[in-house]
């Protein structure tokens, strides 16, 4: 059977991006192995590379052509469910095919089984208890070659691991900055670990005094002032003591100006002369104090296009603005899903991290979701499923509802093979079939993967036709030779 393709989420960069000594290229990700989750991820670089074989090892191996003009590399997993050559990766034309190597338990892609079938960018196949994720225009360092495993990588701080070239390069600048004064906005959306890096920013930069987090959107103009800036005893009905505000607390240290997009307008030129003179004024005082604050905004929304509209200020934007961060969605990150599951299980449930498992739906599940709330969704989900699995492996029963009903619409059908030419008995291709002529088992099958992708593609005939990589009018053919109406299939 074709796999399915998922549409991809990762943001593509143009060509004229690939520069500094990189370029576009395409990368495989071994995403998780589920009876190991802890063993960590990998990248392997495809590069002068035309052949990939994925099989069954007594431990993790990677053999890279070692003879002049072989271009095969050989990845090895020890994975109990996987047969000794499991599947291929082939590039042929400029793409790259998937191929069942008629494995025992079979290959699958996006959930769904499959013989032959071209891969799209974000694919995730899965190979045994293993899934991998392929990602077909990544930039590449030209330097970068062969195989990187998630346990090697730097950890400068938590937060600032990734596989993701791109991202690791952003990340790696980010840890230089760190160490200056330079203000920092981290973008991106909720739940994407704003926070995690602006600790990580604060950790690496050496700054002795402590870490304040200010939630910008909860502050109204009536308290702001204190909130901010502290105030004096007897200031204001209700000032019972003196109070030395954020600004103040976080003296030699970092302030973190969480969702400072939400900044209401009126508050912004108190910010933006705090950050000009480097002092405040508590309320109640006369004398300003003097401040020495790192400072770490974060934001899910374009703070460009809220200075455009009039929402926030230019001078506070460039005040603020010395260096920009943009973390992806998870849903961007599909094949980073194990090595930050891993990073959540080890630091959630660190006594039981090393034996957690996962059962194949369970796994399949994550990789499918589209993670609307991104890593803080998933660090909830993580969270309650292994206490409900206890000793068990992580089941699907385990996860969300929202993950068990994206679990149920990739859940395989009985394997059969689809071939990509006409079924064994069938007529030729302009000849329907006599409608007093029952239709062969083969043709029934071949009906039934039709009428599947039609369901899937809401009856568009023309994403039926890129997934079985045929031409539309040979679909059109199958649907006139079976008395399929896409129509129907509409929803």
């Amino acid at each position: 059977m074709t796999g399915h393709k998922l549409s991809s989420t990762i943001t593509h960069v143009g060509d004229d991006e690939a520069l500094g000594g990189a370029d576009l290229g395409e990368l495989l990700y071994l995403g998780l192995e589920c009876d190991r989750p802890l063993a960590r991820s990998a990248r392997y670089c495809l590069r002068s590379i035309d052949e990939v074989v994925i099989g069954r090892a007594d431990e993790r191996t990677v053999t890279r052509p070692a003879e002049k003009g072989s271009r095969r590399l050989s990845i090895g997993v020890p994975d109990g469910w996987m047969s000794a050559v499991h599947a291929r990766l082939v590039r042929m034309l400029g793409t790259w095919l998937v191929e069942d190597a008629n494995s025992k338990n079979g290959t699958f892609l996006n959930g769904m089984p499959v013989t032959r079938s071209p891969l799209a960018d974000g694919d995730v196949l899965e190979a045994g208890h293993t899934l991998f994720v392929f990602r077909e225009r990544q930039l590449v360092e030209r330097a970068a070659s062969g195989e990187l495993e998630s346990s090697r990588l730097p950890m400068p701080a938590p937060g600032l691991r990734t596989l993701v070239p791109d991202l690791a390069k952003s990340f790696s600048r980010l840890a230089k900055v760190a160490r200056s004064s330079v203000s920092v906005i981290v973008s991106g959306e909720t739940g994407t670990g704003k926070e995690l890096v602006a600790r990580a920013v604060h950790q690496l930069s050496g700054r002795p005094g402590p870490f304040i987090a200010v939630n910008c959107g909860a502050l109204t103009e009536t308290i702001a002032a204190s909130e901010l800036f502290g105030h004096k005893k007897g200031a204001f009905s209700g000032a019972t003591e003196d109070r030395p505000g954020f600004f103040r607390s976080a003296h030699r240290g970092t302030l973190f100006l969480d969702e400072i997009g939400d900044l209401p307008i009126s508050l912004q030129p108190m910010l933006l002369r705090a950050l000009q003179e480097r002092e405040v004024v508590p309320v109640g005082s006369s004398q300003p104090v003097s401040i020495d604050i790192r400072l770490v905004g974060a934001t899910h929304r374009e703070l460009d296009a809220l200075v455009e509209s009039g929402a926030f200020r230019a001078d506070l934007l460039a005040r603020l603005a010395g260096f920009t961060v943009a973390l992806p969605p998870l849903r961007a990150r599909r094949e980073e899903i194990g090595l930050i599951a891993a990073d959540l299980l080890e630091r959630m449930h660190p006594e039981r991290a090393h034996e957690a498992r996962f059962a194949l739906d369970a796994a399949r599940a994550l990789f499918l979701y589209h993670w609307p709330l991104n890593v803080r969704e998933l660090e909830k989900s993580l969270d309650t499923a292994i206490v409900l699995a206890g000793t068990d492996p992580i089941k699907l029963t385990h996860l969300p509802d929202s993950l068990r009903r994206v679990a149920i619409r990739s859940k395989p059908p009985p394997r059969f093979d689809i071939a990509l030419e006409p079924p064994p008995g069938a007529e030729p291709d302009d000849v329907p079939p006599p409608s007093e002529r029952p239709l062969t088992e083969a043709e029934r099958r071949h009906r039934d993967e039709i009428c599947a992708l039609l369901r899937e593609h809401s009856g568009n005939v023309s994403a039926v036709a890129r997934v079985l990589g045929k031409a539309r009018m040979q679909v059109q053919r199958w649907l006139r030779r079976y008395q399929l109406d896409p129509a129907s299939f509409r929803s």
